[in-house]
């Protein structure tokens, strides 16, 4: 990955800081989609996807988001693996597939790769992702604000 300058800017037309530039590790999907709006609540463009292949912007935090399940601790295992030392240690933002904990290969996976890890934040099952169009009427209900403030805690160490 190769970094480089952007500036986002808001819906005003002011400079805003890109903070976070999330990777999903095995695909896109409404949980992908709902921790971004997590993580830039108001749109102000302070966290966005990036695509396949995209350079990581300068100054951002690198975010690796992925499942609970092996399948997901495997994916993060390549990613992390194949990191270059020159970009910044991504966070890993592990989102609950199911309302119980990961299976035991793929918490040692996740538990293995620490070291190589920013940090680590967890994003708990919500099952109203089932039944929501989209991010946006998502961040809608009480208990996806309050992951979203936890989440927000954890990646700004508070």
């Amino acid at each position: 990955m190769i970094t480089h300058s952007e500036t986002p800017t808001s819906r005003m037309g002011d400079a805003v800081a890109l903070q976070y530039a999330l990777i999903p590790v095995h695909g896109f999907g409404i949980a992908e989609a709902t921790v971004a709006r997590m993580l830039d609540p108001e749109a102000t463009g302070s966290a966005r996807m990036l695509h396949a292949g995209e350079s990581l912007p300068y100054g951002c935090r690198p975010v690796l988001l992925a499942g609970t399940t092996v399948y997901g601790a495997v994916g993060v295992e390549h990613m992390v693996r194949s990191w270059t030392t020159a970009l910044p240690r991504p966070w890993l933002v592990l989102i609950a597939d199911a309302p119980a904990r990961p299976v035991p290969a793929a918490r040692y996976r996740f538990r293995a790769l620490e070291s190589r890890l920013a940090g680590t934040a967890s994003v708990p099952y919500l099952p109203v992702l089932r039944t929501v169009e989209g991010a946006e009427e998502a961040l809608t209900h009480r208990d996806v604000q309050a992951a979203a403030e936890r989440l927000r805690r954890q990646l700004e160490g508070k």
